[in-house]
């Protein structure tokens, strides 16, 4: 080493203990709130969280957790952190109001990402319609400057009638990097073809040689137990048709696949026959677009709505879905939040509070609706420096003002989200 590199060691060497600040730059201690952390953990009172760069550095009891001399330190008192929340199947980029192919871009994707964001959504797993600007936003994510929700992506919705078409495409979505396969074995209530199942067969095969699980829209419960025999990988929309039987719930819990309910995606079908209750809840109001609601309020597509054959089955297969969602969770199947928001009238961040409720509704407590909002959805999308607020996992998480595992409700009170240590800008 030269005299010059000598010393030049030894006077950074000698600022990082003279200045310790320097040393712990980029250090933020959030003090005395109540954690939820997202593990099986119970929340945790008088805590401490230290960020680093991005990062989770240490988190605990007040007594043994050390702050970092020069840290920034931010009082949380009396209030309560809980990581940022997962949505497990939703959709981004393209919607435009009402209007469902309106422009898929990068300019649309910050849009939507962001509102995510503001609604302590800090993830969103995107299952289909993705396209190269998506894949861009997801390659430059692992940075400790970001201020927008995360993505991953899927790619194209696999669909066809020719078994090579089928293996083209999912190579197609391979080859751009895609975090899942996506495809759909559903007749849209008897409106359209399935998939055959040898075409299902060959999707599934395809896509596990290249190393990618597969993510199944479906509505019947025959379907279900099908893609777990060919071994697909996550249950992506609630069972409709039927109760869930004992035939199935040992399968899904012998292969430990996911299940994500999707439950606002029913309510999305149905709800705008009349005017929502939730047009006048304020925690909607902050971020709703009043042309959007003026639109679906106009007398012709309520009565349209009304008379939807879809719609009213649709309906009915939400009971049966929230009853499913009690039954899986009582037999302990993992079960990620996921809500299906994207498409037109499915109000991206809003709805996961939404959905959040619903899943209270079916029988899960609160402390284990979080966790499926957090924790086990990271597991459930293959995520492990995500979803909970653990050292060496990123820093994404929001500071609620009223506690969530008394009333799941008290989502609605977030105050602040970080995401990488970094504060979501307000628009």
């Amino acid at each position: 080493m030269t005299i010059k590199k000598t010393l030049l060691v030894w006077f950074t060497f000698a600022l990082v203990c003279v200045n310790p600040v320097l040393a712990n730059e980029g250090t933020i201690a959030f003090i005395g709130g109540t954690i939820i952390d997202g593990t099986d953990a119970e929340p945790l009172p008088d805590s401490v969280l230290v960020v680093t760069d991005g990062r989770v550095r240490s988190v605990g009891p007040r007594a043994a957790v050390s702050i970092p001399e020069g840290a920034e330190v931010i009082d949380v008192s009396g209030k309560y952190l809980m990581p940022g929340m997962i949505n497990a199947h939703g959709h981004v980029g393209a919607t435009v109001g009402l209007d469902a192919n309106g422009e898929y871009s990068t300019e649309n994707l910050m849009r939507q990402l962001g509102l995510y964001a503001r609604y302590g959504i800090t993830t969103v797993n995107s299952l289909g319609g993705d396209e190269a600007a998506g894949f861009a936003l997801r390659n430059e994510q692992y940075r400790s400057s970001l201020q927008r929700a995360r993505l991953f992506v899927a790619g194209s919705v696999i669909a066809g009638a020719d078994e090579q078409v089928i293996r083209d495409q999912v190579n197609r979505n391979a080859d751009m990097g895609a975090n899942f396969i996506k495809t759909r074995i559903d007749d849209n209530l008897g409106a359209t073809q399935k998939m055959s199942r040898p075409l299902f067969d060959a999707l599934v095969e395809q896509a596990h040689m290249r190393r990618l699980p597969v993510a199944v829209h479906l509505f019947y419960l025959d379907d279900a137990k099908y893609m777990l025999e060919v071994g697909a990988d996550l249950i992506a929309h609630s069972i409709r048709d039927l109760p869930v039987d004992r035939e199935f719930i040992a399968a899904v819990a012998e292969q430990g696949v996911c299940y994500i309910p999707t439950l606002t995606r029913e309510v999305s079908t149905f709800v705008y026959e009349d005017v929502p209750e939730f047009f006048s809840d304020p925690y909607f109001l902050k971020e709703a677009d009043p042309q959007v609601m003026a639109q679906l309020q106009t007398p012709e597509r309520m009565s349209r709505m009304a008379n939807s054959r879809a719609a009213q089955a649709y309906k009915g297969g939400l009971e049966v879905a929230l009853a499913n969602v009690g039954a899986l969770h009582a037999a302990q199947i993992p079960i990620a939040m996921g809500t299906d928001t994207g498409p037109p009238a499915r109000f991206q961040g809003y709805f996961e509070h939404m959905e959040l409720q619903l899943m209270a509704d079916a029988g899960m407590s609160p402390l284990d609706v979080i966790r499926s909002a957090t924790g086990v959805a990271a597991d459930c999308i293959g995520m492990s420096d995500i979803g909970t607020l653990e050292p060496g996992r990123w820093a994404d998480f929001s500071i609620l003002t009223a506690n969530p595992a008394v009333d799941i409700a008290n989502t609605k009170t977030i105050e602040t989200v970080y995401i990488a240590g970094n504060r979501v800008p307000q628009p």
